[in-house]
């Protein structure tokens, strides 16, 4: 893993706000603040994967002791990140908001999402064994 200094933190913060612009300007340049439950799908994305990898037991004798918990963290997660993508395209097909609104809210969504996961991958400590 790279090391994460204050030149990660500062373009992961970056794009984070870039992806917060992008929603919250899919929803003021067009007066329907439907989209802003983007945000709260993606932010509420990683918390299943959180939960499900704290309940899980390591054991080192044993591999698959914890799959099935982690398998249904993953799944939930998935369904969200899912969820992010779909509803906007619901919404804009079903004409409460524009097109533009839904692939801005898209693609701010896509970018708050994968700054989460990327500061996960930057700041998490390393096992030792």
């Amino acid at each position: 893993m790279p090391a994460a200094g204050l030149k990660t933190i500062i373009a992961l913060s970056f794009v984070l706000a870039l992806g917060f612009l992008l929603v919250i300007l899919s929803c003021a340049l067009y007066s329907k603040y439907h989209p802003l439950l983007v945000v709260a799908t993606y932010v509420l994305a990683p918390v299943p994967n959180w939960i499900c990898s704290h309940c899980a037991n390591p054991d080192d004798f044993v591999e698959s002791s914890g799959a099935a918990i982690l398998d249904l963290g993953r799944f939930c997660t998935g369904f969200l990140v899912v969820m992010g993508i779909a509803l906007p395209v619901v919404l804009a097909h079903s004409g409460i908001i524009a097109t533009a609104a839904a692939v801005m809210s898209v693609v701010g969504g896509l970018l708050i999402y994968g700054t989460i996961v990327s500061f996960g991958q930057f700041f998490q400590e390393e096992q030792e064994f």
